[in-house]
């Protein structure tokens, strides 16, 4: 659970560093409605870039950011409607954008949930302790961000298989960077890597995403509800909601699911993960190249109870993909087949778990013989800004890209999709994907049974007691920036 117990010594300390720094922390409430943000605060984002390392842009967690580099404010929910003439598919496929987050993913929201409850408590302590982000990708980036933004030291680790986009742009704003052996599939030695820092180094704080609940919770009241935005504004009178479908990783995003179904009832939460690891599915194990999306595990975060499909995406299939997204040969083939020019210029927002995330929910509408009055929700998590490397390595291996080639990867890979891979839960079924959680958790993590129990047995009341800390941690947010104001 998300602890609010305050150290009331520690929190002077964390207080007096923001007064000398002048940051002022956003609630949930505003991240959710920008439109409650003061206008001051507002007025200095006009000379702010987007991934300027300033204060400011904690303002800036948000799904309502003006899709612009420098200087913009707030609009709607960043959202894309995937036509049918990209999908093969009837169903209307809705993504929120994540690009347009400072970082360039949505991950730093996340990282802002498990962050902030501990610093306007007094958790954690920015004048003495480092904060440690163990990742596969977008979570270490997202969190070194924001501790630069909040004045405090981060220490980065992610597996040395990830993109070279990620390491450049690190050593701008992380303290330190640590290489883990392997690429996304290596989570086991992520962990070994925060208990050797726990017994070696004094005054580390590991921000865990796959147990920190606030990595659950900001997904829940921040994606979630701007799910809820965009569906009650595209939706007509027929249109049902079928599903949400998200390959899981530390299954922060799907936390959303849980929202969701508060205010959707027939929906479906549907969880994807790569075929090269299928451990949802089959309890499998192995290496893939759709970044950022963790395995071999079970995140403690995960309500298992709420997910009611798991499916897998060959990675072969997004690699093929990414040249067809970000080519002019690709771009050319796709606006001949069909699709409209101006869907084709914005395919640069889907990066590699962002096409995994598209073709889930392809394979959910298949499944399920989704028509036009259904809407299917996703997530475009980050975008080809930090894959550019990988397309370079790609067409180095494969030669130019060809109008065959284009064809064949978008018949075969988006066109070809199909139902296999991919089971309906059962309770029996949840309850076998829970228990997975045992032997990461209980075994190598220190959780207890009990805990792991009442996620199950009492999921109500668990899970409820999550959501509810959402107005008692801005109430604390509240009274943190008032003490950071008093006579300031």
């Amino acid at each position: 659970m998300i602890d609010l117990t305050i150290n009331e010594k520690q929190l002077e300390r964390t207080v007096a560093r923001c007064r000398e720094r002048n940051i002022i922390i956003p609630t949930f409430a505003e991240q959710r409605q920008p439109e409650l943000i003061p206008q001051s605060i507002k007025d200095e984002l006009r000379s702010i870039g987007l991934w300027d390392v300033n204060p400011r842009n904690l303002f800036r967690i948000t799904w309502k950011n003006e899709p612009v580099p420098f200087g913009g404010l707030f609009n709607g929910v960043n959202y894309l409607e995937l036509p049918s003439s990209l999908t093969g598919v009837p169903a209307r496929i809705i993504t929120l954008v994540g690009k347009w987050f400072p970082t360039g993913a949505h991950k730093v929201g996340a990282t802002f949930g498990c962050l902030v409850p501990r610093l306007v408590t007094g958790q954690f302590d920015p004048t003495i302790q480092k904060a440690v982000w163990p990742s596969t990708g977008n979570y270490c980036r997202g969190g070194a961000y924001n501790a630069a933004l909040l004045a405090c030291e981060s220490i980065a680790i992610l597996p040395e298989g990830m993109s070279r986009e990620r390491f450049e742009w690190l050593k701008t704003v992380a303290g330190e960077i640590i290489a883990t052996p392997g690429s996304e599939s290596n989570v086991k030695e992520i962990y070994d890597k925060c208990w050797e820092l726990r017994q070696t180094r004094d005054n580390v704080v590991i921000f865990n995403q796959f147990d920190e609940f606030g990595n659950h919770l900001w997904h829940y009241a921040i994606t979630g509800a701007a799910f809820e935005e965009v569906v009650n504004q595209i939706r007509q009178p027929t249109d049902r909601v079928a599903g949400v479908v998200l390959t899981t990783g530390s299954a922060g995003t799907i936390g959303c699911g849980d929202y969701l179904k508060e205010r959707f009832p027939q929906i479906k939460v549907a969880a994807s993960e790569a075929l090269q690891c299928p451990t949802l599915l089959a309890n499998g194990y192995g290496a893939h190249r759709i970044e950022g999306i963790g395995d071999k595990h079970i995140p403690w975060v995960h309500n298992i109870r709420n997910t009611d499909m798991v499916m897998a995406i060959d990675d072969e299939d997004t690699i093929n993909i990414l040249p067809l997204f970000n080519t002019p040969v690709g771009h050319e083939f796709l606006v001949k087949n069909g699709v409209h020019e101006a869907i084709v210029q914005k395919l640069d927002l889907l990066g590699i778990s962002s096409i995994a995330n598209m073709l889930s929910a392809i394979k959910f509408a298949k499944y399920y013989e989704l028509t036009s009055r259904d809407i299917v929700l996703t997530v475009f998590t980050d975008s080809m800004e930090l894959y550019q490397s990988r397309l370079k390595e790609i067409l180095e291996a494969t030669g130019s890209y060809t109008p065959a080639r284009a064809e064949r990867d978008f018949y075969r890979h988006i066109i070809g999709q199909r139902t296999d891979w991919m089971q309906e839960l059962s309770y029996q079924d949840r309850k076998r994907i829970h228990n997975l959680k045992y032997f990461t958790w209980v075994e190598q993590q220190g959780k207890t049974v009990e805990e792991l129990n009442a996620q199950w047995y009492d999921a109500e009341n668990y899970w409820g007691a999550v959501h509810d800390l959402v107005g008692k941690i801005d109430e604390l947010i509240r009274r943190f920036n008032e003490m950071v104001l008093e006579n300031h």
